[in-house]
Formats: structure tokens, sequence, C-alpha cells
């Protein structure tokens, strides 16, 4: 039964993996407005064209977040995400407190950093999959 269940998955990763990569690029996307812009919700607090680091930020997630949704430059976009999280929770989360489940003062709040951090790396190494701007490039460029 198991093989069976396998088998039958297995023919839904292609467009399982696109899915999960334009979902996770649009909600990564949507942080980096939401600090830009301040849509589609206030980030809470002013942040000023070439303020370091909120709008830095907010530029590197609002522009790997759209690369990786549209399945474009994946893994250059997906590496540089995943690192930006990982600096993101090292050095905004972490020192607030040890664990990143809650907010302060208990937690430190930093699990969305955590998840987009590892999901991104994911991305790095399976690509962008089928439905994905980076397939339709390697399809073009194969037939050249």
């Amino acid at each position: 039964m198991t093989n069976n269940l396998n088998e039958r998955l297995a023919g839904y990763s292609p467009a399982v993996l696109s899915l999960f990569r334009l979902v996770y690029g649009l909600l990564f996307a949507g942080y980096g407005s939401m600090i830009l812009f301040g849509w589609p919700v206030s980030a809470g607090y002013p942040v000023e064209v070439g303020d370091w680091p909120g709008w830095y930020a907010g530029f590197i997630e609002l522009a790997s977040g759209l690369l990786i949704a549209a399945g474009l430059l994946t893994r250059v976009a997906a590496f540089l995400a995943s690192g930006t999280m990982a600096v993101a929770y090292f050095w905004m989360h972490q020192p607030n407190s040890l664990w990143p489940i809650g907010g302060p003062p208990d937690g430190n709040g930093g699990t969305p950093a955590i998840l987009f951090c590892f999901g991104f790396f994911l991305l790095v190494f399976f690509g962008a999959g089928r439905y994905s701007l980076d397939a339709v490039h390697a399809a073009k460029t194969a037939h050249q």
C-alpha cells in the first residue's frame, strides 16, 4: 500500500514543488512590500529609502521573492533569500531569547525567519520545478 501511495504522489511532485515555490516567493515578497511600501499592511514603523538594515532587507525580500515566485534565477535568488533570513535570525531574533517559538520575552519571534531560511535553502537544491520561467528557458536552450 505504501508503494502504491508513493507512486501516485510522485507524479504530483513537479506541480507541488512549483506551487511551494510560488507561495513561498509571494509571501516573502509580501514582507518586502510591507517594509518598503507599507502594503498590504503597514510594517508598524517607518523605513526611509536607504535606511540600514530595514530598507535593504525589504528590497532583498521583495526582489528575491518575486524572482522565486516567477521561477526566474530561482537557485540564486533562493540562496540570497535563505542567507538573508539566516542573518536576520541570528542578528535580530536570537539575541532576544534562545527559543524561536513565541514572542518576547519568552521567545524571540524568529520562527518565520527560520522557516523562510530553510524553505529557500531547499529550493537552492531542488530548483524551480517544472512550471517556472527557469524551466521555459532551459527548454528553449535545449532546442537551440
